[in-house]
């Protein structure tokens, strides 16, 4: 039976920063990563954003050149079936064993599928990899032109306005929610968004659902809507969300809710065993538990699990960052954007450049939104991390640009 001192299952960002981790303590322990994909470890985010503006190349987003240099074994499409623990042992399809000394499981999540009437799976896209950029982007090399695209979250909206920037190709976006990050943001805002996403030539079809995806006689894609209308289509992309892959984890025994528990140390419920990244369900910074599913947690989390499995690890206490760009529109955010707590609105220039704080019962400041507003994410962690109530007065310019 081959094994590893140091075993990974997952090829994402999480796990590539581990191995990085690992190797930086550890110049002799044997390193594997057992990943299902087809294509090496890669940044995520230029998927829904520079990869179709031109800020990004496709070549560029991969990590994986230096893992020969680094002595890490990277094998790709290992699907894994079963771990067994109490053995320190992995089984993968075809039968094939592994045994592991410390064992990562960056499983990473799946996207949700479209819950409507589709005729035929295949008509939809569920986006989420770079397999799928490359599916989607030869799509519309070999002439698709409607693209609709479900759902208004990150991975929808960005994508939305990333493709409404491409030569000849018109896009409908298509959401249950009254207006763009609706949960997230103030109204007034949630409201610009949406209509700055209609002047910049999407068909924003907000306050509506799928009904039913069918295929015309002449082979066109047809989305019929819970309200009545119907969109022609040569592609459906769904960026509906995602859940955690946890099953491995459940299967094998380990704790899991709402994903892999871990505690600060990243060590899941099983001696040898930890877990990291968009998968892995942590102590939260404000004394809850929570996951999260952006670069900035995976990059990190990935590292502190990485040095905890070889013995130099931390407590994970980091409030992640994230982003997004919207055509000339963006932010960076730390902590909770949650629109039902007390917010507070400091503009600088409404709806263009300012910054929203998120209060929680105590007055407390549970999240910030930087609106437009570039590196001030210290400042901003500075502020949730002080234990005091605050008022609109406090924080008024308390963070400028």
């Amino acid at each position: 039976m081959t094994g590893y001192d140091y075993l990974v299952v997952g090829g994402g960002m999480a796990a590539d920063q581990a191995v990085r981790a690992i190797r930086e303590i550890d110049a002799r322990g044997s390193i594997g990563i057992l990943s299902a994909e087809a294509l090496a470890p890669y940044d995520r985010p230029p998927l829904s954003k520079g990869l179709w503006t031109g800020a990004a190349r496709f070549e560029a987003i991969f990590h994986h050149l230096d893992y020969g240099d680094l002595g890490v074994d990277l094998r790709l499409g290992s699907v894994v079936e079963t771990i067994r623990p109490d053995e320190h042992v992995i089984v993968c399809a075809g039968g094939v064993t592994w045994a592991y000394g410390k064992l990562l499981l960056a499983t990473g999540c799946e996207p949700r599928r479209l819950a409507a009437d589709v005729a035929d799976p295949g008509d939809v896209l569920a986006y989420r990899t770079a397999a799928d950029y490359l599916r989607l982007r030869r799509a519309i090399e070999e002439g698709a032109r409607r693209v609709v695209i479900v759902g208004g979250g990150f991975i929808g909206a960005e994508l939305a306005a990333s493709l409404s920037t491409v030569d000849g190709v018109r896009v409908t976006l298509l959401f249950p929610e009254p207006s763009l990050w609706r949960a997230r943001l103030p109204a007034s805002l949630s409201a610009f968004v949406t209509a700055y996403f209609r002047d910049r030539g999407v068909d924003v079809a907000a306050g509506d659902g799928v009904g039913k995806v069918v295929r015309g006689p002449g082979g066109d894609l047809e989305v019929r809507t819970s309200g009545g209308t119907s969109k022609g289509a040569d592609l459906v992309v769904s960026g509906l969300g995602v859940t955690p892959r946890v099953t491995l984890a459940r299967d094998a025994g380990l704790e899991v809710a709402d994903g892999i528990v871990v505690d600060r140390l990243c060590r899941t419920s099983a001696p040898d065993v930890f877990s990291a990244g968009d998968v892995a369900s942590f102590p939260s910074y404000d004394g809850g538990r929570i996951r999260i599913e952006h670069e900035d947690h995976a990059h990190h989390h990935g590292r502190a699990a990485g040095a905890s499995m070889v013995g130099g690890g931390e407590p994970y206490d980091r409030v992640p960052m994230f982003y997004s760009d919207l055509f000339d529109l963006g932010f960076e955010a730390v902590g909770r954007l949650d629109s039902r707590l007390t917010l507070v609105e400091d503009w600088f220039e409404p709806h263009r450049q300012g910054v929203v704080y998120y209060l929680d019962g105590t007055g407390r400041v549970a999240g910030v939104l930087l609106w437009n507003v570039w590196d001030r994410v210290e400042a901003a962690r500075a502020l949730m991390r002080e234990a005091r109530a605050w008022t609109a007065e406090d924080l008024r310019r308390r963070i400028a640009p």
